[in-house]
């Protein structure tokens, strides 16, 4: 197998692949697992970070801790090209930026340092996944970094899902949230929607009239659902019962063969899909895929 196609083995294992866990080879196990101490302001930002808020309040209590006991976890980061004439060397943050900037905040001279050779895409690939094993990006900053790494990278929904450890169906309705008006992904982004919320109002013929009433009102997702669900002058009792995630879920499928789809859930009862095609053609494609996932 090249080289190249070695690395990309590599990706999507998260933190414990790139620093060497699962190697055999226990002298390049020290290797990876020494770390060293740099000046603090030899470290720069991760251009590639997902997470674009660190509140100073988040920040406290990882900023007394860093005072008491130092940083007890060393910071992943990669070489860069030296700017700065009186810097003897750079590095770009991986992994650890919270740690770099309360190191900052406790007035630290020297942060601890493991370095990795890692290109664009295991950067942004790193970054992103250390974030979500966390679970504190916000819903807005999960999917634009999904988005980036589609868009920048080339990665389809398939393959980025095997890259981050998550469903495909999770990443379609995370991806759907960057269709929302900008208003509303703000109120994504500063917590005053959860991801829920802005799955149902994307159903809105309004999104953002419905968004700033679920806010005002604090109206939960179900609440959401049932008032993006009903169009103006009709009966309410004529609304579709689908969740918003059962309606995503019918329109990614659609959107990838091409065809109608209606997903019927029935709770633990199970459910049924239905594919609606109009030729023989059609049918046979169906048919074609599904022999192929067979397979």
């Amino acid at each position: 197998m090249s080289e190249e196609g070695t690395k990309r083995q590599g990706l999507g294992r998260g933190l414990s692949a790139l620093l060497g866990e699962d190697s055999e080879d226990y002298a390049s196990l020290d290797r990876a697992r020494s770390s060293r101490e740099v000046p603090i302001e030899a470290l720069h930002p991760n251009r590639f970070q997902p997470r674009r808020r660190f509140g100073s309040e988040e920040l406290a209590p990882l900023v007394a801790s860093v005072r008491e006991k130092g940083i007890l976890q060393p910071i992943l980061v990669r070489r860069v090209p030296v700017e700065d004439a009186g810097e003897d060397e750079a590095f770009e943050i991986v992994a650890g930026e919270r740690r770099w900037r309360a190191a900052q905040e406790a007035q630290l001279h020297r942060v601890p340092v493991v370095i990795k050779e890692l290109d664009d895409t295991e950067s942004l690939e790193v970054a992103l996944v250390e974030n979500l094993q966390r679970q504190d990006l916000s819903p807005l900053e999960e999917a634009q970094g999904y988005s980036r790494l589609m868009e920048e990278f080339g990665h389809t929904q398939e393959r980025l899902a095997q890259v981050i450890g998550k469903s495909r169906s999770h990443l379609a309705n995370m991806l759907r949230l960057m269709a929302l008006p900008d208003e509303v992904k703000e109120m994504l982004d500063d917590g005053r929607l959860t991801a829920g919320h802005g799955r149902a109002i994307l159903a809105a013929d309004n999104p953002v009239a419905v968004a700033r009433r679920v806010v005002k009102q604090g109206l939960s997702v179900r609440d959401s659902e049932r008032i993006a669900q009903s169009a103006p002058g009709k009966n309410p009792r004529q609304k579709s019962k689908k969740s918003s995630d059962i309606i995503a879920l019918e329109r990614d499928i659609s959107e990838s063969l091409g065809l109608p789809i209606d997903i019927r859930h029935q709770g633990e009862r199970g459910g049924h899909v239905k594919v609606a095609y109009r030729t023989l053609e059609q049918l046979d494609e169906i048919c074609r895929r599904l022999a192929h996932l067979g397979g």
